[in-house]
């Protein structure tokens, strides 16, 4: 049974760091494209980052871009999301998902609208002002 597992988030100031890790067990990691969701109180779910596995290429949304950097590390089945410079409105739970990736850029497989394969349970992220 595939598991995705986060970890890694907490309460932070403004300007500060975190690191997500999302540990993916139960299914062929390279097979798979994972992305990092978010939702805030009240709003609707954004895709924040993915990675294809195969290639290691990534998408950013435009919120993000600059500050948050995704990444793998393939021997530990585990993707990571580096947020620099955070702000109040990244204030959030954090989800990563996997689906296949088909041979698809991570930007196609995770499309508005689809239903993923797999879901973690989410970290929440906290900045303070």
């Amino acid at each position: 049974e595939a598991q995705l597992v986060e970890s890694g988030g907490g309460l932070v100031e403004a300007g500060g760091s975190l690191r997500l890790s999302c540990v993916v067990s139960g299914l062929t990691f390279a097979d798979y494209s994972i992305g990092w969701f978010r939702q805030a109180p009240g709003k609707e779910r954004e895709r924040v980052s993915c990675i294809t596995i195969t290639d290691s290429s990534t998408d950013y949304a435009d919120s993000v871009k600059g500050r948050f950097t995704i990444s793998s590390d393939n021997a530990k089945n585990t993707v990571y999301l580096q947020m620099d410079s955070l702000q109040p409105e990244d204030t959030a739970i954090y989800y990563c998902s996997a689906d296949a990736s088909l041979g698809l850029p991570c930007s196609a497989v995770f499309n508005p609208g689809y239903e993923y394969d797999y879901w973690g349970l989410g970290t929440q992220v906290t900045v303070s002002s």
